[in-house]
């Protein structure tokens, strides 16, 4: 008899997980941001939250889980319920080099459900206004001139930002004062309110800044200007022509997430995407839509894996480990 009930009871939960699938979502979904508001992974993930409440017919809302560079809104969604219900949209930084910086990590990024790349961040240098220095090599000047005396705030230990002023300080030798934030949105704050001398932004947070002329920028780590803030120097036009940058923001399940909810999620962000008007918004943040190659979980699952790697030589070559 037990056997006959076993038998059936599998038999049902076989039949409901599809039907389950197929009803998804009955119910609002909820965004884990790991920043705090304002910042590029924020500004992004608002953006594609927006439509992709249009195309489920059910509400993605918002919830920013900052702190330790992203890894605490990390493991709160790896360790959510997978369902589809709990979504994550990680960084380059949070999502990458995090396992390499903190050993207390309870999170695998390459355990994780890929849902898909929303945009590639490229990374501008941005210094306060009054801030002296009017160009790179300027800046470099005085950094050299006192060093560790100039600040640089940067989103977080292990973030995207503080992972690109590490490498701008090992290309340049220069030497800063680095404070961490809980997210880009403080520290772009900060850089406005003149209370911080410098910054490694991504263009979501630094491009409308920019233009809207609170701070400046001395370079964006590319090797072509973007016509966005074409008045910034590239890489190499700032002559730190190997200072090549460029973060990325995705979003993530957790581990175990069904097949057919992960197609709606995947088919859901890729109309997000795909939208023009949602394509223009994302270019004039300064940022590169996920092209379709680019789209969908499998590019996303052989991204991180490379970029886990790639980062965990870097890492050990800062030295920049969690203590």
């Amino acid at each position: 008899m037990k056997r006959i009930v076993a038998a059936l009871a599998a038999l049902w939960l076989g039949m409901a997980a599809p039907a389950a699938a197929q009803d998804f979502p009955s119910r609002p979904i909820t965004m884990l941001v790991v920043f705090a508001p304002g910042g590029a992974t924020d500004v992004l993930a608002r953006i594609v939250a927006d439509h992709m409440s249009r195309t489920l017919n059910q509400r993605v809302l918002v919830e920013n889980v900052s702190g330790a560079g992203g890894t605490i809104g990390g493991a709160r969604g790896a360790q959510a319920a997978p369902d589809g219900y709990t979504l994550t949209v990680g960084s380059l930084g949070s999502h990458s080099a995090a396992p390499s910086i903190y050993r207390s990590i309870q999170y695998d990024p390459r355990e994780l459900q890929p849902i898909g790349l929303i945009a590639g961040t490229p990374l501008y240098f941005v210094v306060r206004n009054g801030f002296p220095a009017r160009t790179m090599q300027e800046f470099l000047a005085q950094v050299r001139a006192q060093p560790g005396r100039v600040s640089n705030a940067h989103a977080g230990i292990g973030s995207t930002n503080h992972l690109a002023c590490a490498l701008f300080e090992h290309i340049t030798g220069a030497r800063m004062n680095a404070i961490p934030y809980r997210g880009e949105g403080p520290a772009m704050n900060d850089v406005v309110a003149q209370q911080v001398d410098s910054a490694c932004l991504l263009a979501p947070a630094a491009v409308p800044q920019i233009q809207a002329g609170t701070m400046r920028g001395l370079l964006v780590a590319q090797r072509s200007r973007n016509p966005n803030a074409p008045d910034v120097p590239s890489a190499a036009d700032a002559g730190v022509p190997d200072y090549i940058f460029q973060g990325w923001n995705a979003v993530f399940a957790p581990r175990g997430t069904p097949a057919a909810v992960v197609e709606r999620l995947d088919q859901a962000l890729r109309a997000a995407i795909n939208d023009p008007a949602i394509q223009r918004r994302i270019q004039d943040l300064g940022s590169i839509p996920a092209g379709g190659e680019q789209q969908g979980p499998e590019p996303l699952r052989h991204l991180v894996r490379s970029e886990v790697a790639r980062w965990a030589e870097v890492v050990r070559a800062a030295g920049i480990q969690e203590p």
